[in-house]
């Protein structure tokens, strides 16, 4: 639950008085435009941003706190960036999912399971599992990554838009996929993107955020552009009486015609 929240960057608010909350098995669709505090958000919830007022918590405990660890599953928009220096298959990279303070250290105690196999399946990448990531296409690194977080049993996924360079097939497998999430694993998914249209087709709510929530319901009640316009505070210059670009008698010299 974001309760209220506040974030200054640079001595700048880029969120003031945010808050939402989100329900377990919920798919949550968060839009809005460049710079309006979306990836902010992310990082509040993830607790790498502090919070100038409010609070976060996640199943009633802070981020970051010892309860929270392993329940919350990121995907950055770099995450299917992998160097193409770097060999690993797919069921190595997922593998990583299950690393932690525990066997980060000690190698020879990670051993993958068969979470690492039913990750790959859920994600349908079977038939790729011992296939180079870097040879993969770009919608099925995505879904590698996803399996990778799928890996760790989080309940709680954050997306931070996973479809940036995915063609259309790739993009709608990718929400059939994570609607999938939610309803046979009661998975909780907060996806943040710039693609409106698509969030309205797969998420089950959606919030407008440009600063402040200035939108937050059910993905069909989402506004048109017309009234969107309004919320933001947007006029329609065209429309207005005496605001179109005339210059009247008087040119731009100020001199009169």
């Amino acid at each position: 639950m974001v309760d209220n929240i506040t974030v200054l960057r640079g001595g700048i608010p880029v969120l003031k008085n945010v808050s939402l909350e989100v329900q377990r098995g919920e798919f949550l669709g968060i839009v809005g435009p460049n710079g309006g505090g979306k990836s902010t958000l992310v990082g509040a919830i993830l607790g790498v941003l502090k919070c100038q007022s409010g609070s976060i918590l996640i199943d009633g405990q802070k981020p970051m706190s010892k309860g929270v660890k392993g329940t919350v599953a990121w995907v950055s928009q770099s995450a299917a960036n992998i160097p193409k220096n770097v060999r690993l298959t797919v069921r190595e990279l997922v593998s990583l999912g299950m690393l932690n303070s525990k066997n980060w250290f000690l190698p020879a105690l990670f051993k993958p399971t068969t979470k690492v196999d039913e990750a790959i399946a859920t994600v349908g990448l079977e038939d790729f599992a011992n296939r180079d990531v870097n040879r993969l296409s770009g919608g099925q690194r995505q879904r590698a990554v996803i399996a990778r977080a799928l890996a760790s049993e989080a309940e709680f996924l954050l997306l931070d838009e996973p479809m940036v360079g995915m063609d259309v097939l790739s993009r709608n497998a990718l929400l059939r996929l994570l609607d999938k999430f939610c309803h046979e694993h009661n998975k909780t998914i907060v996806m943040i993107s710039h693609d409106v249209a698509a969030m309205r087709q797969s998420a089950h709510r959606m919030i407008y955020l440009e600063e402040t929530v200035r939108f937050d319901g059910g993905s069909a009640q989402f506004p048109c552009l017309e009234d969107l316009a309004a919320l933001r505070g947007l006029v329609d210059v065209h429309s207005e009486t005496g605001q179109a670009l005339v210059w009247s008698s008087v040119d731009v010299y100020g001199e009169e015609s």
